[in-house]
């Protein structure tokens, strides 16, 4: 398939009713409203596609945008690609899901976590920190630096209430994929959180809601999952 026919398939896939949930969310024109679950059966066709990603993803089509990182050969993206797609992603569904599964798949996830943490851009600090949980949940503890994420977790602790609105939360998102997927380091992010208390996160006209991250990690300890990495990041 083209990105031509892709996006004429994915407008016969919107649903105004869907527009509106994710209007609510920061999507902003052009999109057609896609279900993710409707997304899926074009991936199974196309399945890994690098030229294709790229070319969907610079429609500047929210659905297609987002399709685009569930085709992408993360591996194949260069720096210089990763950097094209954060500056294009223009709300969270991008910034914080699309952008950071396929840059955390490829050779420069650690590096751009890290470049983009420090960002002064909203969303690009977001993706940075949300880059970095996905390489907590996919990589052996032997293949991350404790020390460097210990100190990460000191920075949240003094930064987090005076950040941006979506890097407060991924900020808190991160505290629990150090606890969760970290048993090493799972009481010192707890005692993090426990110091930064209720991180306030303005989601708009939803019902979404800031999870306490020292009760989440609890919960993941009490339930036997604390150290249990993901194949994959992408849904």
């Amino acid at each position: 398939m083209t990105s031509k026919e892709i996006l004429a398939q994915l407008k016969t896939m919107g649903s105004e009713s869907i527009k509106k949930v994710l209007v609510k969310h920061g999507a902003k024109e052009p999109f057609y409203g896609v279900k993710v679950g409707d997304m899926k059966t074009i991936v199974k066709n196309v399945k890994v596609n690098h030229e294709l990603a790229l070319d969907l993803y610079d429609s500047g089509i929210s659905d297609a945008m987002y399709l685009a990182g569930l085709i992408a050969d993360d591996k194949k993206m260069s720096k210089k690609d990763l950097n094209n797609w954060i500056k294009k992603a223009y709300w969270y569904m991008l910034s914080e899901y699309t952008v950071p599964w396929v840059a955390a798949g490829s050779l420069h996830g650690h590096s751009l976590a890290l470049e983009w943490i420090a960002s002064k851009n909203e969303n690009t600090a977001a993706a940075g920190w949300v880059t970095y949980s996905c390489l907590l949940a996919l990589k052996p503890d032997t293949e991350l630096d404790l020390k460097e994420i210990r100190g990460l977790v000191d920075q949240i602790q003094k930064d987090i209430h005076k950040s941006p609105n979506r890097v407060r939360h991924t900020m808190n998102n991160f505290v629990i994929s150090v606890g969760g997927y970290i048993p090493a380091l799972s009481d010192y992010a707890i005692a993090a959180a426990k110091k930064i208390g209720t991180v306030e996160v303005n989601m708009d006209d939803t019902a979404c809601q800031v999870p306490s991250a020292s009760e989440y990690i609890e919960k993941m300890k009490k339930r036997g999952s604390l150290g249990k990495k993901k194949k994959t990041v992408k849904c």
